[in-house]
């Protein structure tokens, strides 16, 4: 079981680089073609497109005098025009080059956007994961958010602050950090034990109550980098506090415990075919995590927000006395919550705070690539409507500098009535 498990792990990791390379769904596919009988409903895209750019030396010191005519953008190999061209540095806005409206389509008439006025300072979204950070997290989950007040969120800085669970804590964008300071003592970890999660009931795809979890805590996010997409033209720095996520953890130990309750050994628990088809449906869960982590990436990527994922347990040891899990199935466990932070902060164009007590190191890092940065616009010329993800490569016409960029971003789902 073990063996087949690490099987189908690896197969499903590379699932996830499908899932965000995939041009189209199949709903999305039906929703282009007509209904029979009727006139075919043609779709032009007129957003503008913007991704950060971090463009730094041999020195590893940020270049800030870029001119436009340095910079070039290309869409699935596609050349395209660069319409905006914003600089942060230092925290401060200068707009070196204003997006024109978008190009004019027949039938369609489009207001011009008007400048935003207030554009100094920098935008930071506290996301906090109190449904998948533990009880004992909490001390160090409060030192850290009094770390990042102090080191990372500046006057000037505009913030807001979400948890997912019952800290209950919702804050609109704002810049006063006397908000901050309240909410700090608010904040309070209340994941499931190991133990509670083995005793838990068991649905065909696992843990209830651990998907429960899970869906609140992906829904509030995905719904948060849909209100991120309003703001235009700023860096958007999502702080994402939380332990990670498994969809199937200690699989051994649940499985002992279930034989246990219907008074059967183990083995002959394992060869009854229908506990063996409902281990096969929780192996198959995993493939929803990996669902669940493309489908935030992507919102993120629309955005132009970048995820800087950190796991407050800092340094991991082995489980606690009272886990009642062996140590493998515990850095399992770890090895895999770890990982889901990884591929949300990595697929987005952050780091990863995993692993590691340095917090401090981290956050002057966050801080560095929030302040001192270009965000790039351009209306995209891609031929192809129905390809949903797009490529995005960014160079420099400038020799000696080097240019990172976000590498993908895909158009918005079809509104529900139309799928």
């Amino acid at each position: 079981m073990t063996t087949m498990r690490k099987t189908a792990k690896f197969l499903l990791v590379g699932a996830f680089a499908l899932l965000l390379a995939s041009g189209i769904s199949s709903s999305a596919a039906r929703a282009q073609a007509p209904a029979q009988g009727s006139q075919p409903t043609f779709r032009v895209a007129v957003d503008l497109v913007t991704t950060d750019v971090i463009v730094r030396d041999n020195r590893d010191q940020f270049v800030s005098d870029l001119k436009p005519s340095e910079l070039e953008v290309f869409e699935d190999g596609i050349k395209q025009d660069i319409a905006s061209l914003v600089l942060s540095h230092g925290g401060r806005i200068y707009n070196q080059l204003a997006p024109p409206p978008p190009p004019v389509q027949e039938g369609i008439i489009l207001p011009r956007n008007r400048p935003t006025n207030d554009a100094a300072g920098r935008i930071f979204l506290l996301f906090i994961d109190d449904l998948h950070l533990d009880f004992q997290s909490t001390p160090r989950t409060r030192d850290l958010l009094k770390r990042m007040l102090r080191s990372l969120i500046h006057e000037g800085d505009m913030f807001g602050i979400v948890t997912t669970g019952t800290s209950s804590i919702s804050e609109q964008l704002t810049y006063d950090r006397q908000i901050l300071e309240s909410a700090i003592e608010k904040v309070t970890g209340g994941a499931l034990k190991p133990k509670e999660i083995i005793d838990a009931n068991q649905g065909p795809q696992g843990p209830t109550e651990l998907r429960h979890r899970a869906h609140v805590a992906f829904s509030t996010a995905y719904d948060l980098m849909k209100n991120l997409e309003k703001v235009q033209n700023r860096r958007k720095a999502v702080l994402y506090i939380s332990s990670g996520y498994d969809f199937n953890p200690f699989e051994q130990s649940r499985m002992e415990e279930q034989a246990r309750r219907m008074h059967v050994e183990t083995s002959e628990l394992q060869s009854d075919p229908f506990f063996r088809s409902q281990q096969s449906s929780q192996l198959l869960s995993e493939s929803d995590l990996i669902r669940e982590l493309a489908e935030l990436t992507r919102a993120a990527n629309r955005a132009n927000a970048t995820l800087y994922t950190i796991d407050p347990r800092g340094l991991v040891a082995g489980p606690d006395m009272d886990a009642e899990v062996g140590t493998q199935e515990w850095n399992a466990y770890v090895r895999d919550t770890q990982d889901s932070l990884r591929t949300l902060a990595e697929e987005t164009g952050g780091i990863a705070v995993v692993n590691q007590n340095d917090f401090d190191k981290a956050l002057k890092r966050i801080d560095s690539e929030t302040s001192d940065y270009y965000v790039l616009g351009y209306y995209s010329k891609n031929p192809d409507p129905l390809k949903r993800t797009r490529r995005i490569e960014v160079r420099s016409t400038r020799t000696g500098v080097n240019v990172w960029s976000r590498t993908a971003y895909s158009l918005r789902p079809l509104p529900a009535a139309n799928r």
